[in-house]
This record gives C-alpha cells, structure tokens and sequence, in this order.
C-alpha cells in the first residue's frame, strides 16, 4: 500500500482546521440548546412547586372542608419550621441513612437478579417454558403481602425489610428486561450470525444494547417500588427507617414531621431515579427517545 506523499498531506492540512471550526460552532451551539432546555424545564418546575405550595398554605390558612379536610393538616410553614428544628437536631437523618442502606443492598441484588434471569427467559425457550410459570404465580402478590412471611424467613427484621425491598424492585425490573429482549428485531440477531458473530458477540452487541433502554426503564420503576415497599415494612417491622420516623410522628401526634418524612420519602424516591436515569443515558449514548429533541 502506498504511503500518501508529502504533496497530499499539506494539501490536506488546511483542511483540517476548516472543519474544527465547522464542527466547534455546531456542538456550541447544541450545548447551548441543551442548557436553554434544561433551565426551561428547571423554570417551569419550580413555578409549578410554588404554586402547589401556595395551594396548600391557602387551604391550611382557610381550613378548607370540601372533601379534604385542611384543619389538622399542617402548612408548608410548620414543616419547613420542623425542618429547621431537625437541622438543629438531626433526629431524621440516622433514619435516612438507615433507609438508603437497605435500598441500596435490596435494590442491588433485585437488579442483579433480574436482569440476568430476563435475559435468559427472553433470549431462552426453555428458560421462560421453566421459569415464568412460577415467577408470574408470584408477580401479582403484593410486598406488604410478604411482611409476616418475610419476618418468618429472617431472624432479624433488618433481613426482612431488605428482602421486602428486593420483593419490590425485582418483579418490574424482570418485566422490563424480558419485554426488551423479546423487542428486538431477529432480523439484527440473524444479520450478525450471518456476518460470522459468535453467541457470545450476539449477546454482547445486538442483544445487550437493544434491551438496554427497557431495563433502565424497569430500573427506574423498581427504585420507585422498591421505597414503597420498604417503607411500608418499617412502618410494620422497623426500629429505624424514614418510613418508621413518619409511622412515629403520627403516634406522638407530631404532624409537621409526618409531611417532613413524607417529603424525605418523595425526595429521596426522586433523586434515585434520577440517578438511574442519568447513569442510563451515559450508557446509551445512542439512544434517543421519541420528543427528546422537544
């Protein structure tokens, strides 16, 4: 093969500053869309939380009585005045930091699972003919269902809230994966067959990426099913919890902690999605969902 002479290289040369500066402007200019998006979004949000927040002091304030009842409830001011009493003294955060724990173990172990046995009972025959039958008799059983079994099972309520976590994150996580798997194209799995790919390099280049954005989405769904599930069982079984810190509040009449802990619940319960979410898009760079570009 011939090496390219000195004549074509600086030929070629001015080129290549050329298209920087075409291609400089055009990435400046979609960064800059891309932030005039998310302060948009970012806008819009904090305008809908205040008016929502203006909402709910308006009918503290007034006590309104027409299907809701506001005179116990109390107002955004009283939970941001408990609030500051708990930075003073954080009472709330031991059961925080107790809550992110079991989610992370319960929620770790039910992604792990899960994706693993949807890849094999989408991918597999055999493997869903062997383990959906079982799998789908169990799916409809709610976690709480699975509280007294659960503190059966364990010989610690730390153990059965775990599992209570992972019950609750598995099954949508599973869901997602099989559906992925199944909705890919065989047209993609026959085409690199053809081409000389190996099981291993179907499995790694066309079935993996093609499945990926439904398993971040049962991800995202099973973080959120799995804090309902474990706040529940601290509600019922646990000594420390942000779901026992607001289980607490209403037995000692202290409302403005239980909107407190409730608030914690959603924050949190938000935060980790978002974080599913955001580690999904640095993994499929590819990927764009239908309106994005809106």
């Amino acid at each position: 093969m011939s090496r390219p002479s000195e004549a074509s290289l600086a030929s070629s040369a001015p080129l290549l500053p050329a298209l920087r500066l075409v291609r400089s402007p055009r990435a400046a200019a979609e960064r800059g869309r891309r932030w005039r998006r998310a302060l948009r979004s970012g806008v819009i949000g904090g305008i809908s939380l205040c008016v929502w927040a203006g909402l709910w002091q308006l009918a503290c304030v007034q006590e309104w009585d027409f299907f809701f009842r506001f005179e116990n409830v109390p107002a955004p001011t009283e939970v941001v005045s408990a609030a500051a009493t708990l930075f003073e003294n954080p009472k709330l955060l031991p059961h925080v930091l107790s809550s992110l724990q079991r989610i992370f173990i319960g929620f770790s172990v039910a992604a792990a699972l899960a994706i693993s046995v949807g890849l094999l009972i989408g991918r597999f025959r055999v493997a869903a003919q062997a383990l959906l039958p079982p799998l789908e008799v169990l799916r409809p059983i709610p976690a709480v269902a699975w509280i007294p079994l659960a503190i059966l099972l364990f010989v610690s309520a730390e153990q059965s809230m775990v599992f209570i976590t992972f019950i609750g994150a598995f099954f949508p996580i599973l869901l997602s994966t099989i559906h992925g798997v199944q909705g890919i194209d065989p047209r993609l799995v026959n085409a690199s067959l053809t081409l000389g790919a190996g099981p291993v390099d179907v499995f790694r280049e066309v079935i993996l990426p093609g499945a990926l954005p439904s398993i971040v989405t049962g991800l995202s769904i099973g973080m959120g099913t799995s804090w309902f599930s474990l706040v529940t069982a601290e509600m019922i079984s646990g000594q420390y919890g942000i779901g026992y810190y607001t289980w607490e509040s209403y037995t000692l009449q202290n409302y403005p902690s239980i909107v407190l802990g409730m608030i914690s619940i959603g924050v949190l319960g938000m935060g980790s999605s978002f974080a599913i979410k955001w580690i999904g898009r640095r993994a499929m760079p590819w990927f764009r969902p239908e309106g994005s570009a809106a």
